[in-house]
């Protein structure tokens, strides 16, 4: 059961602060060079958006920010320091295989807490439609930025940019085509063609997978999440009809 009332807030400033310093220390932690002020520079950029959003978004649905959201706030540091990595090569820092090796090994960690904070929420009975959507959004953004990293490395064409960007479409489509806003159900086919997706891009992002292997598997989860999105937009005009 969510949350919906207000509660006696306490500052999340402080959560934020941290997140932000946890990014830096990430960055700064995986990148083998000395000169990389573009790098950090592109993660704490990436880390103040979202802290604006999570600002913008949070209700006070808890007295506090809660230990799930404090997982999911972890996850979004791992996921905006990914935001120097995946544009490094327009920085020059390093050579392609030196940058993919962290941004993979980055991207999977985060995918592996993947689920952790709804476990806690679970378990302290502090689920919130802000903590579920905070998560949601970290996931599309990883997604992005993954097909991001994937082009500025040469691992993939601009075609790649559906995967990432097939959710922001449908948000934007859901502004002239108001339907489209509607809850959709849980679904286990969603949550699953999710997971494939990430990994088929942490996969291909990897030095170990060539362009002539990542192509075909990249196609595959497009076409998956192709196919699942049409599926939820036919159930949504099945409802407001």
């Amino acid at each position: 059961m969510y949350h919906t009332g207000k509660a006696a807030q306490g500052p999340i400033w402080p959560d934020l602060t941290l997140g932000l310093a946890l990014a830096a220390a990430i960055s700064l932690g995986l990148w083998p060079h000395h000169q990389a002020l573009e790098v950090l520079g592109a993660a704490l950029l990436a880390h103040l958006v979202l802290s604006a959003l999570v600002l913008a978004g949070w209700r006070g649905e808890l007295p506090n920010f809660g230990w799930a959201n404090r997982v999911t706030l972890l996850r979004g540091a791992m996921i905006t320091a990914l935001a120097g990595m995946a544009l490094a090569p327009l920085f020059r820092q390093a050579s392609l295989g030196e940058t993919l090796w962290p941004l993979s090994l980055l991207a999977l960690i985060a995918l592996l807490l993947d689920g952790v904070d709804g476990w806690i929420a679970r378990r302290t009975r502090s689920l919130t439609r802000f903590g579920a959507r905070f998560d949601m959004e970290l996931d599309a953004f990883l997604m992005l930025l993954l097909c991001i990293a994937l082009i500025t490395h040469d691992k993939a064409g601009a075609w790649v940019l559906a995967l990432g960007g097939m959710r922001y479409a449908f948000l934007m489509a859901g502004k002239r085509w108001t339907w489209l806003q509607a809850p959709l159900p849980d679904s286990l086919r969603r949550k699953t063609i999710c997971v494939v997706q990430v990994g088929a891009l942490i996969l291909s992002c990897t030095p170990l997978t060539p362009p002539t292997l990542a192509t075909p598997l990249l196609a595959v989860a497009l076409i998956l999440l192709s196919g699942s999105f049409l599926r939820d937009i036919h159930w949504l005009y099945r409802q407001a009809r």
